[in-house]
């Protein structure tokens, strides 16, 4: 069965957990970052791992909800879309990271199980449709895989 929205949910996993065209998956390039690593600002004014992990997750926390008739909230340019770290543990961290990969195989498993013409369906709060929607967040989600990358090279060249 080739479907598209099987496409997409593996689109999504590569970029996650597998084996993406272009390197690195976000899950290789998070291997070994500690807490301190990740809360680390190397750049100024610059989102530090941390803070990039929480706001993909956002993201794809808002996906799963909009497949579930919920309404795409507003994110950019708010709070919401970088939360503050409240707490620099490492379990902190560890939990943010299982978060972020949970709800990333959350998305893909429901994505996986869509009619295709649900791809042609208005994501509830948006003038877009879900089609739209996933890929923007596979592309999301390679995208700040790209700044993980070189935030972890900033740290090799301190």
């Amino acid at each position: 069965m080739n479907s598209e929205s099987l496409r997409i949910a593996d689109q999504l996993r590569r970029a996650f957990t597998g084996d993406p065209w272009h390197g690195s998956p976000i899950s290789d390039l998070l291997a070994g970052v500690t807490a301190e690593e990740a809360s680390a600002r190397r750049l100024p004014s610059v989102h530090n791992i941390w803070e990039v992990v929480v706001h993909i997750d956002v993201y794809l926390q808002v996906a799963v909800e909009a497949m579930q008739g919920v309404p795409a909230p507003k994110l950019y340019g708010t709070e919401k879309d970088w939360p503050a770290l409240m707490d620099n543990s490492a379990a902190s961290w560890a939990a943010a990271q299982h978060r972020m990969f949970q709800n990333a195989e959350k998305l893909a498993q429901a994505i996986e199980k869509l009619d295709d013409a649900k791809l042609q369906a208005t994501v509830p709060g948006r003038h877009y449709d879900f089609y739209y929607l996933f890929h923007g967040i596979v592309q999301h989600s390679l995208y700040h895989g790209g700044q993980i990358a070189m935030l972890k090279k900033a740290f090799s060249a301190a």
